[in-house]
């Protein structure tokens, strides 16, 4: 192949992998997104309880999701979670939060009172 024809196609196959990245990325927080409910938007917790992950180290975050899945961790309610991903899954996940920059966890919001 020419090297003019080479980088054509290298060209092509960059342009047609970013949606393919674009998707995985939205795919990851799709997955991630049922992890927001307990530990925060973007695993930026209130109050830090449930831990933040947001910054978590990936290999640390799977390693903890891989040990709630396989029983050998204990919990309430994330062996239950982790055992409905696959370890691809887990995987994607754990680099979505990996690659979030972490905040100070936010405090809870003061109670209303008159309801």
């Amino acid at each position: 192949m020419k090297p003019a024809m080479t980088g054509r196609v290298l060209a092509l196959a960059a342009l047609l992998g970013a949606p393919a990245q674009a998707q995985d990325a939205s795919y990851a927080r799709g997955l991630a997104a049922t992890c927001f409910t307990c530990h925060g938007t973007d695993g930026q917790s209130v109050g830090g309880i449930p831990p933040s992950l947001a910054g978590q180290d990936r290999a640390y975050l799977l390693q903890q999701m891989m040990e709630f899945k396989a029983g050998k961790r204990p919990a309430t309610i994330m062996h239950q979670h982790a055992k409905g991903y696959t370890d691809e899954q887990l995987a994607l996940i754990a680099g979505y939060f990996a690659g979030i920059k972490s905040a100070p966890a936010a405090a809870a919001p003061a109670a209303r009172g008159g309801y």
